[in-house]
């Protein structure tokens, strides 16, 4: 996808949540791109917009409005499949917040909908470009060395009601999906995946703390799959903030890196990681095959649901 000769792309964002602003930073910083329309129920969110951008309550109404070159989808997680299927029916390539929907089968539901309409859609794992994760990726040995990735290590700790703003939402399992394994866990089963060179993962053990909401507020899974191991470490009950990676390899060296290292203000480090989630936007349309975006989501969201039902015995 990338823009006309005289114009730069036209995105729009549907939720004005605490996340949005890291997309209409990195907007406003890409001259490749332009913040064209908005959309959120709530007046006073989309108050500092009237006069700037066309401005809707309903995301349907936003669809209908004008041609769009790509629509972000940061409204709470269970209106997720929603809005993700009519964007794709409008034929506007998607930039969805992870997790990708609630329950697996909307999440294949969806991936249909991108086949049959040939209209990517992208689950925004950030991490994915963080400098400081890619920095590492480049120092792991390739494919055919003699020693090669025997685990990854993803922690992902912080206290949630410090980052979500009055995005309340996040906090009820039913809108949120769960908890912090619903929503931080696909960051860092991403990470393992990416890490592992992107080999298929399975759980092999998860246990989950749930506070007395039914929200999980921590959780220790561990993954297995052709690439390696992975054990992923998730907090949201952590007095501060730690998101890290170690990777082990067959001859016993640790590599590791701090995501947040170099950036020590609140939320630093999402800013430049959002302009390479619009970069990776902004290059759906030229992929062979724009119905394959889907897959890391689905990845993401099948690793969730296999935690839960683990919890539960199933």
């Amino acid at each position: 996808m990338t823009p006309a000769a005289d114009r730069p792309l036209r995105l729009g964002i549907a939720g004005l949540g605490v996340i949005s602003r890291f997309y209409l930073a990195a907007a406003e910083r890409m001259p490749e791109w332009e913040v064209a329309a908005v959309c959120d129920l709530r007046e006073e969110a989309l108050a500092p917009f009237r006069g700037r951008v066309a401005c809707h309550t309903d995301h349907r109404d936003l669809l209908a409005a004008g041609p769009l070159d790509a629509l972000v989808v940061a409204v709470p997680n269970h209106a997720h499949a929603e809005v993700c299927a009519d964007a794709l029916r409008a034929g506007v390539p998607v930039c969805v917040e992870k997790p990708l929907a609630l329950d697996p089968a909307d999440g294949h539901r969806l991936a249909a909908l991108s086949k049959e309409y040939g209209v990517p859609l992208l689950t925004a794992f950030h991490r994915r470009h963080n400098d400081r994760v890619l920095a590492l990726r480049d120092r792991l040995p390739a494919p055919d060395a003699p020693v090669r990735v025997e685990s990854v290590r993803v922690r992902y700790l912080e206290r949630i009601e410090e980052h979500i703003g009055t995005d309340t939402w996040y906090l009820d399992p039913a809108r949120c999906g769960g908890g912090c394994v619903a929503d931080n866990g696909p960051n860092a089963f991403d990470l393992v995946r990416l890490l592992l060179g992107e080999a298929p993962l399975e759980v092999v053990g998860a246990k989950v703390v749930r506070d007395a909401s039914g929200t999980d507020r921590q959780a220790v899974v561990e993954l297995a799959g052709p690439g390696g191991r992975g054990l992923v470490e998730l907090d949201w009950s952590y007095p501060g903030e730690v998101k890290d990676v170690v990777v082990r390899l067959s001859d016993g060296t640790e590599l590791s890196t701090d995501m947040l290292g170099g950036r020590p203000g609140f939320k630093e480090s999402l800013w430049h990681e959002y302009e390479g989630v619009l970069r990776e936007v902004a290059g759906l349309r030229d992929l062979p095959d724009p119905s394959r975006a889907v897959e890391g989501g689905l990845a993401a969201l099948g690793l969730v649901a296999d935690v839960y039902a683990r919890e539960a015995g199933r």
